[in-house]
């Protein structure tokens, strides 16, 4: 028999899939374990079991199988002092106060200042609890929007510390009302043309040549021309009535679009896809002179004379020509003749609403609407409210295509060192270019990579954006390469593949469970959570599970502190991953989920988490904290309480929670003897060497190790022999617990 000392000196990688089992070549399988639950990889590589989840809010919200999705957690950030975990929900949303002050309550506690069920017009919020999971937004200041392509975007507006309100988003109107400064985009096919009765007025006639309306047309806006018209009734698909907002004129756009005649009163007049009959009325206006006719014998009352073709007619000046040119400047035209020069608004109930939304380059872009979903509009430059393209100046509102020959339905956008695009069918982006800024005249847009992302929202970390790709078994890495001169968007859950089971949403702490590193955490469709962090510079990319005994639903994480709805029992609460402390006694690691403090004797009141009837674990705040095993909830006179009057002489003060299991298993020791590999050879662990810091009980294989704190090496002695020998390392203890690395000693 042949003895080897195998040395595992970091878990790096965290969790790995089975798949690569025979992998033991590869430096991930030497810096990895096949289970790593409940613990969180550290910046040096070693294991630190993670924080316990603090209860903050109970929602009163039921577990409902139909609708997991019931609130949806955004964070709201004003700046370091003023900052919010927003809940959106089923028509309704509450605005949480991240009290690090303690203003209301105690110091870094959460605190409910609103809860709104209605809009600013006191009408119904349309959030429902079907679609929450695709819910985007974007922050400003005190405003944050939310979108999706079944309502107009809303905004949550902060109207102090403790006050929000919600109103739907409008657009900037000319100072007069009569022009409103929205996207407008051509939906009917070509050659359809549409006859207003009259150039002013309300309740006119709108005829088009072919079927076009729909009742929802109703309270939507159309141009012709320029000139906006309000739906108001609806009739059939080619009648509705409306309202003139402004007289209805056309500006021609041909610059000059006189010809003059040397000694004729006859001008003719370019005017494309113009028509018109002979012998109708139009009036011309802002031409200016030409061939000797003055513009005040141009401008005005005009009647159209012959029709040279559907681009060209004639009229008659108030005066002869003295030579001939052409000229006239930039014209309008007040007609309502039938033109195919008319569009509708972008957004609305008939054509949808964006579903992305983010700021970029000081620009609020919305993209993809259900009639458009490939379509990006960005507002003027400081202007938000405002999408008027104008004359294609560098600070004029862009809209653009991502017309690339498939279907580009936008999920997301992302302002990072580009525009990121997200689709359903690839990834894009829209260029910044060196020292420039994207203007009307530069933007377009690039497709990169055709993965297509799912309805979890990419978020940034570590110089790249990850999200989920369609399909959801896959995380990607969207990054630029300075090799490829694009973006690639490279798996980086190949190793932990077992981990993805369809993520719902994601959301990255920064220096998260009081380490360094930033962490992303994926909720799962199984009611787990994937830990994801990634260091580039050190080749470092981890994966780990969190489980609790509960189904894990939304996440928001604000600066280094991580928010999740956690589904316990039949109910929803919000809680927080943090360490438990208390004032004047700094803090310490609690390892239960859902813990709350509470004081009393014989009996303490646990109704603000907990039910009759639910198991709980018990402790005190001693040095270190003793915990006191489980206990059953009762009812005490109505009231959902645990019986501590065994525990008199503890003060009557005691932390409760539901008690979670931290364990690691490596994969199977292996090592390259004399005569070749291990692998696959009948072989034992004789003993274990684990080197551990602050960890207060530990078992390995089952055989308790450690039962107070230690810091140091701690050997164990094992037994048995089998082809794929491994090494379980256990805490189900309410304690602290860091494994650096282990020794074994392998025989075969």
């Amino acid at each position: 028999m042949q003895k080897v000392r195998v040395a595992q000196n970091s878990f790096q990688f965290g969790e790995i899939s089975d798949s690569l089992i025979m992998r033991t070549d590869s430096p991930v399988y030497v810096s990895s374990a096949q289970r790593v639950e409940n613990m969180v990889v550290t910046a040096e590589g070693s294991l630190k079991k993670r924080h316990g989840l603090k209860h903050h809010y109970d929602y009163s919200i039921t577990y409902d199988a139909s609708y997991k999705e019931q609130s949806h957690l955004f964070k709201f950030e004003f700046d370091d002092n003023e900052a919010y975990v927003i809940s959106v929900e089923h028509q309704k949303v509450r605005c949480f106060f991240l009290d690090n002050a303690g203003t209301y309550t105690t110091a870094g506690d959460l605190h409910l200042v609103e809860t709104i069920t209605q809009d600013t017009s006191s009408n119904a919020l349309p959030f429902d609890k079907e679609y929450l999971q695709e819910y985007t937004f974007a922050q400003y200041g005190d405003v944050m929007f939310i979108c999706h392509p079944l309502f107009a975007p809303r905004m949550l507006t902060r109207t102090a510390l403790d006050a929000f309100e919600i109103s739907t988003y409008s657009f900037d109107q000319r100072a007069d009302n009569k022009i409103t400064y929205q996207p407008y985009s051509k939906f009917q096919a070509n050659g359809v043309t549409l006859d207003p009765s009259a150039s002013s007025g309300n309740g006119i006639t709108l005829t088009t040549s072919a079927a076009y309306w729909v009742a929802g047309h109703v309270g939507t806006t159309i141009r012709y021309g320029g000139a906006e018209i309000e739906i108001t009734g609806y009739t059939s698909s080619t009648v509705v009535t409306g309202n003139v907002v402004d007289e209805l004129k056309i500006r021609l756009s041909v610059l000059n679009p006189f010809r003059t005649i040397d000694g004729l009163a006859v001008v003719e007049v370019t005017h494309l896809n113009h028509g018109f009959a002979g012998g109708e009325s139009i009036t011309i206006e802002e031409a200016s002179a030409v061939g000797g006719i003055n513009a005040s014998q141009l401008n005005g009352a005009r009647t159209v004379g012959d029709i040279i073709d559907e681009n060209t007619y004639t009229i008659t000046a108030g005066s002869n020509a003295n030579d001939s040119e052409d000229g006239g400047g930039n014209v309008k035209v007040v007609t309502h003749a039938p033109t195919e020069d008319w569009d509708e608004q972008s957004w609305s109930g008939v054509r949808g609403y964006p579903a992305a939304v983010t700021f970029h380059e000081n620009r609020l872009c919305f993209g993809g609407t259900i009639a458009e979903p490939d379509n990006i509009w960005m507002s003027k430059v400081g202007s938000f409210f405002n999408f008027d393209v104008g004359d294609a100046a560098d600070s004029d509102s862009i809209q653009i295509v991502a017309a690339t020959g498939d279907v580009n339905q936008i999920r997301y956008m992302v302002s990072n060192r580009d525009l990121q695009i997200f689709t359903a069918t690839g990834e894009l982006y829209v260029p910044t270019y060196l020292n420039q800024a994207i203007t009307p005249t530069n933007a377009q847009i690039r497709k990169q990579t055709p993965y297509g992302c799912e309805f979890v929202q990419p978020t940034s970390i570590d110089g790249a954006t990850i999200f989920t790709e369609m399909g959801g078994k896959t995380v990607r890495e969207y990054l630029y390469t300075d090799t490829e001169e694009a973006y690639t968007a490279t798996s980086i859950s190949t190793i932990a593949s077992h981990l993805i089971d369809t993520p719902k949403y994601l959301a990255v702490v920064h220096s998260g469970f009081n380490l360094p590193d930033s962490y992303a955490a994926f909720t799962l469709t199984n009611g787990e959570v994937t830990l994801f962090s990634s260091n580039r510079a050190e080749k470092k990319a981890s994966w780990t599970r969190v489980t609790t005994d509960g189904i894990f639903s939304s996440v928001c994480a604000i600066h280094n502190r991580l928010f999740a709805n956690v589904y316990y029992g039949n109910k929803l609460y919000l809680c927080e991953f943090t360490k438990a402390s208390l004032s004047g006694v700094g803090s310490r690691e609690m390892g239960i989920d859902n813990f709350i403090y509470v004081a009393g004797y014989p009996f303490i009141d646990v109704s603000s988490a907990y039910s009759v009837g639910d198991t709980v674990t018990l402790g005190v705040w001693t040095t270190p904290t003793t915990w006191l095993g489980e206990h059953t909830v009762v009812d005490n006179s109505g009231v959902a309480s645990v019986d501590v009057s065994a525990y008199q002489s503890f003060g009557g003060n005691f932390w409760v929670g539901r008690a979670f299991t931290a364990k690691i298993v490596s994969n199977p020791v292996d090592a390259s003897m004399g005569n070749g590999p291990a692998t696959g050879e009948v072989r034992g662990i004789t003993n274990v060497v684990v080197d551990v810091k602050n960890t207060d009980s530990l078992k390995v294989n089952n055989r308790p190790v450690i039962s107070s704190n230690f810091t140091g090496k701690k050997e164990v002695r094992l037994l048995g022999y089998n082809r794929n020998p491994q090494i379980s390392i256990e805490q189900d203890n309410p304690a602290e617990m860091q494994v650096n690395g282990l020794v074994a000693e392998l025989i075969v």
